[in-house]
Parts: structure tokens; C-alpha cells; sequence
């Protein structure tokens, strides 16, 4: 076992030498605040990782900080009673490599409120295939359904669908007992979308928008990981009553459309912050993840699984456009 008092961490700064992130060693009494001190055992590459380790996009608010998004592990000490030495626990979010220290490291002090008790029907390895990309996808079917939305309005369109979220959120929707008709500009992967439940994959390159105000309806719903001309485009082929939960900027930050799909067909679209979300959802969507949404495909959606020193490479990759699935960080256990 790694000792709390000399451990490794990927630890990001920003001071006068530059932007830089590293191998570092710490001790707990370095990290930041908190009731939980967690060993972690397994962490996951997203998106926001990789702008934050490279310095690509504003994501940490203060420096230096370890690394990392996601974590799950087991309780070393807590100072809350709801939470024992021994205990499996993981976090999303909830401002790590934000405000506070991530889970790029041999052990992370966490704030008791967002410490989730590891569902029993999932492994900690599971829970980081899954991590802030598979909490992302089952929160916008939450809010999607919560917003009305059912199988019987149409199928769901899912962007970015050869990302993490997409294609989790494929195996998710899919397992929720929706039609996903899958879009992605990589036809290499389409086989493997099909793999994963969707009955259909769309080239984006061949995907034409009519650039009407109003067409004819297409998909009951839609998941949108790339925003931009991809999201002005999908909202005039929604379904009356259908939702459209937006959760990335991939295409874009600005979209050019009309009130015309909200105002006749009632078209909701619905914003997806999976960082800042409430306890009460963060336990109620973990239930659903170990339950009657786990994916089918886990072990498929992970494709590749890496150490804390080959991090660089990894957020070089996948902000160069060359990821596909998850890629699961081993930093201490099974």
C-alpha cells in the first residue's frame, strides 16, 4: 500500500516557470480540504482532463491542483460518520481539478456531500469506464425523461456518438429501451456504434440540413455533444414534445436557429451540467448506472487503460481528434 505521507500525483501548475503538469510527489497533508481521504484505485480520461493538463482551456480556478475529474476508491479516514475506513466510494465532478484536488493521484481528500457510496451491482473499474462521461448521458435520459420524453415519440439522435458520452449514452438509452440512430463524422466506427445498440449510424459529413425553420420530424429526441451548426441543424427535426439535452461544444459555443421549433412542435432543450449536480440526483442516477441502466458493453466502451505517466500522451491524442471510448487511468487497485 502507497503511504498517505509520500504518494504520487499528477499535480498541474501555473506560475512563473509556465503552464505545466507532472509526476509529482505529496503528502495528505498537501492535498486540499475535506472530510474523506480516499487510497484511489481508478480514475478516467474526459475531455475537460485534457484541456486541463495540457492548459488547452480554462479549467482549474486555482494552483497548483492534482489532476483529474473522476475517482473511485476506498476510505482511508473520515471525519463524517457516514463514512468508514474500507468503505467503496467514487466522485465525478463536484469541482475536482477545478477547486480542489482531483483524482490523478495515489490518494484525494473529498468533500463528504459529493462522496458517493459505491452502488453494489458496480465495480470500482466499472464505475470509472462510466465516470463523468456515462453520469453526463444518464443524467440528460433523467432529465429527458423527466421532460416527458418516451421511446414512442422516435428515435434518438446521438452526436459525438464515437466519444465517451456518445457512446455510452448509446448503450444507455439503448438499454432504457429507446431507438438510437447514432451520428459521428468516424464511419471507420460505425460497426462498432452498431455493436453497442444503435440501429442506426449517420456520417455527418453526409447529413444535409435543409436550413428551414421547420421540417419534417425526424427523431423523437436528441443528445448533443457538439452544439454549433449540429445543434441549430437537429432542432427543426425533433418531434413534437421531444427533447434536446445539450452537453458539449465540440462544433461550436454559438448556434443560429428560431423559436419556430419551440413555439409549434413545444420542442424542449434541455442544458446537462453534470459537475455542479444536486446529491439527491447524483445518488438517484448512480442507481439507475448499477441497475436497470448499466450498459451491456463496458468492457467494450474501454479501450485502453493507462498509467498516471502516460497521461501527456493520452490528452495529446484525444485532443488531437484520435480517441475512441474510455480510457481508464490504474493508479492503485482492482
Amino acid at each position: 500500500m502507497s503511504d498517505p505521507n509520500a504518494f504520487r500525483a499528477m499535480r498541474i501548475r501555473n506560475d512563473d516557470a509556465g503552464y505545466r503538469g507532472g509526476i509529482e510527489r505529496m503528502d495528505a497533508g498537501e492535498l486540499t480540504a475535506g472530510e474523506v481521504l480516499v487510497k484511489v484505485a481508478w480514475s478516467s480520461v474526459n475531455y475537460k482532463d485534457a484541456l486541463a493538463g495540457t492548459g488547452k482551456g480554462r479549467i482549474l480556478r486555482r494552483y497548483p491542483l492534482n489532476g483529474g475529474i473522476d475517482l473511485a476508491g476506498h476510505v482511508v479516514a473520515s471525519t463524517d460518520p457516514a463514512f468508514r475506513e474500507g468503505d467503496a466510494v467514487l466522485c465525478t465532478g463536484s469541482g475536482l481539478s477545478e477547486t480542489r484536488d482531483g483524482g490523478y493521484a495515489e490518494y484525494a481528500r473529498l468533500d463528504a456531500r459529493w462522496t458517493i457510496p459505491l452502488p453494489a451491482s458496480l465495480s470500482l473499474r466499472e464505475s470509472m469506464i462510466l465516470g463523468t462521461a456515462g453520469f453526463t448521458a444518464a443524467l440528460a435520459l433523467l432529465r429527458m425523461q423527466d421532460n416527458r420524453q418516451t421511446p414512442q415519440l422516435g428515435p434518438i439522435a446521438v452526436t459525438g456518438a464515437s466519444g465517451g458520452v456518445g457512446q455510452l449514452a448509446i448503450d444507455i438509452f439503448s438499454r432504457a429501451g429507446y431507438d438510437v440512430h447514432a451520428i459521428s463524422g468516424k464511419a471507420d466506427h460505425f460497426d462498432a456504434l452498431r455493436g453497442l445498440g444503435a440501429s442506426e449510424c449517420i456520417d455527418r459529413h453526409q447529413l444535409a440540413f435543409s436550413g428551414k425553420p421547420m421540417d419534417s420530424a425526424r427523431f423523437g429526441g436528441a443528445l448533443d455533444n457538439v452544439g454549433g451548426p449540429m445543434l441549430a441543424g437537429l432542432l427543426p427535426l425533433i418531434a413534437p414534445y421531444g427533447n434536446v439535452a445539450i452537453c458539449g461544444n465540440a462544433g461550436g459555443i454559438a448556434f443560429d436557429s428560431t423559436v419556430m421549433p419551440f413555439i409549434i412542435r413545444g420542442v424542449s432543450l434541455l442544458g446537462i451540467a453534470s459537475a455542479g449536480t444536486a446529491r439527491d440526483l447524483r445518488e438517484r442516477i448512480w442507481q439507475h448506472l448499477a441497475d436497470d441502466w448499466k450498459p451491456h458493453h463496458l468492457d467494450r466502451i474501454a479501450t485502453a487503460e493507462v498509467a498516471l505517466e502516460d497521461l501527456p500522451a493520452v490528452f495529446g491524442r484525444m485532443l488531437g481528434g484520435g480517441s475512441f471510448g474510455r480510457t481508464l487511468v490504474r493508479i492503485g487497485g482492482t
